[in-house]
């Protein structure tokens, strides 16, 4: 099984780098781009680990 990790990584790479800078998903009520959200999740960081699921949850990470 692929990790949430890597699923992110995928979907992050066939991003355009304009969407990039775009809110990606809110956070305990901060909004977070997908820039930083790689860094918190390279960080492994609770915001990370929140963002990941989020966006698994939504069904926006590439399988």
């Amino acid at each position: 099984m692929i990790d949430l990790k890597s699923k992110f990584g995928r979907t992050y790479v066939d991003l355009p780098i304009s969407v990039r800078e775009n809110i990606a998903v809110v956070v305990d009520d901060i909004s977070i781009s997908w820039n930083v959200l790689k860094i918190e999740i390279d960080n492994d960081t609770e915001i990370g680990k929140k963002g990941l699921k989020i966006l698994n949850d939504l069904g926006f990470l590439k399988k």
